[in-house]
């Protein structure tokens, strides 16, 4: 069982640090079921990239931007929200840890 307080805080502080502003730690990998802890300091992105077969993102600590052509969504701490189904990007608002739970296969 995952700390998820101990692992954020660790996380965040190697993000902070790292030059391309994020850290991650894979949570759960079972079969097509991934979940995994991402810290992103403040004004860091992630590129525009290709979605899973279904995803979703929890917020933790700070503020993200979801961006897709549909349309961009602001998450808070513990909001939650799908990851669409068309190319998108996340910028990390203020320091942040979220969890992505991916399906990568059915």
């Amino acid at each position: 069982m995952n700390d998820l307080a101990r692992l954020a805080d660790e996380h965040l502080g190697a993000a902070k640090e790292a030059r391309h502003g994020r850290s991650s730690e894979q949570l759960l990998h079972d079969g097509p079921l991934r979940q995994n802890l991402i810290a992103m300091a403040e004004g860091f992105k992630l590129d525009d990239h290709e979605p899973p077969v279904a995803a979703a993102l929890l917020v933790l600590r700070g503020r993200v931007r979801l961006t897709a052509a549909g349309g961009d969504v602001e998450l808070g701490e513990h909001q939650t929200a799908p990851i669409p189904h068309e190319r998108h990007g996340l910028t990390a608002l203020e320091d942040s840890v979220f969890i992505l739970t991916t399906v990568t296969g059915v």
